[in-house]
């Protein structure tokens, strides 16, 4: 699907060919942190930190986490 008009795409890659480098960088950055926090947000309560950290893993980066949390799996 896309909605977005061929002037608006034009005018956002000349927006952002016009940010520095570290303006980008904030952006994605703010962006990921807005969707951890939703992945975050959607958890059980009562987690321990280390399967808070490994279903964000999970989530994020699928079975890469199996090689990040050896042995360990969401239904243990």
């Amino acid at each position: 699907m896309d909605d977005t008009t061929v002037e608006v795409k034009r005018y956002m890659r000349e927006r952002y060919a016009r940010m520095s480098g570290a303006e980008r960088l904030l952006i994605g950055n703010r962006m990921f942190e807005s969707a951890r926090t939703l992945v975050l947000a959607s958890l059980p309560r009562g987690l321990s930190e280390q399967e808070l950290r490994r279903r964000l893993c999970e989530r994020f980066y699928g079975a890469l986490a199996d090689v990040a949390y050896p042995g360990k799996s969401c239904e243990d």
